[in-house]
């Protein structure tokens, strides 16, 4: 590695550093302009010539090839393959699509902020912006830690949200479109009436609720275990069950009574279908929320039933999610505390709990003052 110093007609001073590219060994150049002396040409080459032996000023090495190779090689290996999917969707919808072939080292925290901030107005709630943040920060830790870069510029920022964001607002169904939903969905077709039932019920994602096995199922104590989800996306049924979507989401819920009873019933029925099939039964699956001959549901059937018996109902289109939050939030209106519903869902903290449901605890915080003020008014009378 070679520096030279060069005094312009101006005054100013200028310093070229020459040296041999660690990747290819070609040889490159790296010069700045602009000082007022000799010495101080010399002090920021110096500097310069540091960041070049330790591999800080690799000008050619683009976000998009850094974040892809930091997710094959350090992450995937490592992680559950629910969490490996979620940090490869925030990087093709959401990181890449925004900073394209922009260089690792171009990324400064007023841009990153101003990523945040795009995200936040594209309408997505905190939680998700929290998410793709998180992605990004871990990667840009990343190549602090390798000596790409010298600070990780997601440091500091500052993540709002919207009221009218497109998550914001829970959808679920109303306690009073319960009994009328699962009643469509009776008459629709038994298998998804207990699939949705069990969801209504539960509290489960669909995926936790189809990969549920009779082995998970203790009728005696009435408690169900969650400890894996069905990837509908397999290719084959070595494929089929998939770890959980996160470890708090690994856990043991109790049914209520009438579940019990039903899922009891369900049992008997399905050990008709074994019977009525035989060899053509997929017995070696187990699936409690199945098809009548064993196999998974797919979730475009799943999909597709959902919005038929909504239309029957008349009730706007929901995902099939929307049944999770409906668990919560009559868990909510019963009283359940936000620790009881923050275990029973497997959350990670109770924060996220709280985040989620909050104006649905506020509404109840609000019916239940509006009651109080209603007795105190007639204790005064």
């Amino acid at each position: 590695m070679g520096i030279s110093y060069r005094k312009h007609d101006n005054g100013q001073w200028e310093y070229r550093i020459s040296y041999a590219d660690p990747v290819t060994a070609k040889r490159k150049e790296k010069s700045k302009r602009g000082f007022k002396s000799k010495p101080e040409a010399r002090y920021a080459a110096q500097e310069m010539e540091k960041k070049l032996l330790e591999g800080l000023e690799e000008s050619d090495v683009s976000l998009k090839h850094f974040i892809n190779e930091w997710l094959y090689e350090y992450k995937k290996p490592i992680l559950r393959k629910n969490t490996f999917e979620i940090h490869k969707r925030n990087i093709e919808n959401h990181i890449l699509p925004y900073f394209k072939e922009i260089q690792l080292k171009k990324i400064k925290p007023i841009m990153y902020q101003k990523f945040i901030n795009y995200l936040v107005e594209k309408g997505y709630s905190k939680r998700t912006v929290e998410i793709v943040h998180g992605t990004m920060y871990s990667a840009l830790d990343k190549a602090v830690t390798l000596q790409k870069l010298e600070n990780n510029p997601c440091n500091g920022a500052v993540i709002t949200t919207t009221k009218s964001t497109k998550e914001g607002k829970i959808q679920y169904l109303n306690s009073n479109q319960v009994p009328l939903f699962l009643q469509e969905c009776y008459q629709y077709d038994y298998i998804y009436w207990i699939f949705f039932k069990t969801l209504v019920e539960t509290g489960m994602r669909k995926g936790e609720a189809a990969a549920l096995q009779w082995n998970d199922i203790d009728l005696k104590e009435a408690k169900i275990t969650i400890s894996k989800t069905l990837d509908f996306s397999a290719k084959n049924d070595d494929e089929l069950f998939g770890e959980t979507k996160t470890y708090h989401s690994a856990r043991t819920i109790t049914m209520g009574t009438p579940l019990a009873k039903v899922l009891h019933e369900h049992k008997k029925w399905q050990n008709q279908n074994k019977i009525v099939l035989n060899e053509v039964y997929k017995h070696d699956l187990n699936l409690v929320l199945c098809r009548k001959d064993g196999s998974h549901m797919p979730k475009s059937t799943l999909f597709n039933a959902f919005r038929r018996i909504l239309k029957r109902c008349d009730i706007s289109p929901l995902p099939i999610h929307a049944l999770r939050h409906t668990h919560a939030v009559i868990l909510l209106e019963s009283g359940a505390s936000i620790k009881y519903i923050q275990e029973r869902l497997g959350h990670g903290s109770m924060q996220i709990t709280a985040d989620v449901y909050s104006h649905i605890s506020e509404k109840l915080e609000r019916s239940t003052i509006d009651k109080y003020d209603e007795y105190m008014s007639k204790l005064e009378k």
